[in-house]
């Protein structure tokens, strides 16, 4: 296992890792008819995490696909795919790309990146835990991680929704994005 110690923690030494699709989760969290949280998570995604010497250079790319997106119901998962949200048909990509590594405090920093949904790209700042380095029983070489944000659907261009009758929305505005995942060495 190619560990080293930098800043008090065990890190990878400089290289290209993939994000273990196994053992990665990439979901999400938002408000329903303003009384209880929906879960859901996307089932197919891509990403590569360049760690760099100085690790505060090391860069992410993800793409995570749309019509992937799974809350465990069949009829509103299409309606998220529909044109009325994610617009899976036009729109098949989500994609982050980090532009720089901030706020190191111990073994959580900030992930500041661009995330592009529907063709429209903020800037966005993920809460990022790095939670170890190891060799998985198979011999690779692995580091796992978490990270979080919350972003206003509506800046996206997802704007849909329906008044309740007893006042407020059924689909919150706000989103909670949570990824808890592992990243593997590559070849």
């Amino acid at each position: 296992m190619s560990i080293r110690e930098w800043e008090g923690l065990k890190v990878p030494t400089a290289g290209e890792f993939a994000l273990d699709k196994a053992h990665t989760r990439v979901g999400f969290v938002v408000k329903h008819m303003m009384v209880s949280k929906v879960r859901g998570h996307f089932a197919d995604f891509e990403g590569k995490i360049a760690i760099a010497e100085n690790p505060l250079e090391s860069s992410v790319d993800v793409v995570i696909k749309t019509g992937t997106i799974e809350t465990g119901a069949a009829d509103r998962d299409g309606h998220l795919r529909s044109d009325d949200f994610l617009g899976a048909d036009k729109f098949p990509e989500i994609t982050f790309r980090s532009k720089r590594v901030t706020d190191l405090s111990g073994n959580e920093f900030t992930l500041v990146g661009d995330l592009t949904v529907r063709d429209v790209t903020k800037e966005v700042e993920l809460k990022v835990e790095f939670n170890g380095a190891a060799n998985n029983p198979w011999g690779q070489e692995i580091f796992g991680y978490s990270a979080e944000t919350e972003i206003d659907r509506e800046d996206f261009g997802l704007t849909w929704n329906q008044a309740l009758e007893a006042g407020g929305v059924l689909v919150g505005k706000k989103v909670k994005i949570e990824i808890e995942g592992e990243a593997v060495r590559q070849a």
